[in-house]
């Protein structure tokens, strides 16, 4: 793990502001000199209904369809949690961007979901560029019900949580505070 690396786990439940947490987060990071990288993954919305999931390449802007709602996406196409299908092609492509993410000042990873924490699929070199810890600030997001093995896993991570999307920008603003005073720990240590 790099000296002084930080994890950050992002937790709350479904449509409470993750994603734009961990978008904003990186884009606020960005404006400061940090380099980014890693995946968020918004959702697709129909009639607000989350019809599908995206993957948003935070170096290049690249965005590629991730996942269908179950009833809406074809099963063959990958691995498949209670509501999502996912597609093999994407998620091979976000493995090959946390794999080649290098040590970036912060990495994002949206989300380690059911797929990668109890069943071994989905973006697992996110599960293996968590653990190395090659980062500044490693951002996790984890749904609540798989914090207590994302804690087993990374019990030196600090738990970041998010209630609704009126506390996205209280959240951001805690990111940027917890980078902010690593970023000077580390300074203070060369």
């Amino acid at each position: 793990m790099t000296a002084g690396a930080v994890r950050l786990i992002l937790t709350g439940d479904s449509g409470c502001g993750k994603t734009r947490v961990c978008q904003a987060a990186a884009d606020g990071l960005r404006d400061r000199g940090w380099s980014v990288a890693g995946v968020v993954c918004p959702g697709v919305w129909m009639a607000d209904q989350k019809v599908a999931i995206d993957a948003l390449d935070l170096r290049s802007g690249e965005v590629r369809r991730l996942a269908e709602r179950a009833e809406m996406g074809d099963a063959a196409v990958g691995p498949a949690t209670r509501g999502w299908h996912f597609h093999v092609g994407a998620l091979a492509w976000c493995n090959s961007l946390l794999a080649n993410a290098g040590d970036p000042d912060l990495l994002v990873i949206d989300e380690l979901g059911p797929l990668e924490l109890e069943e071994g699929e989905g973006l697992m070199q996110g599960m293996v560029a968590a653990d190395a810890g090659r980062f500044r600030v490693g951002l996790l997001v984890v749904r609540p019900r798989l914090l207590a093995l994302a804690r087993t896993r990374w019990p030196d991570a600090r738990i970041v949580g998010l209630d609704s999307p009126t506390e996205v920008p209280r959240t951001v603003n805690e990111i940027l505070a917890v980078a902010g005073m690593q970023r000077a720990s580390a300074r203070g240590s060369e």
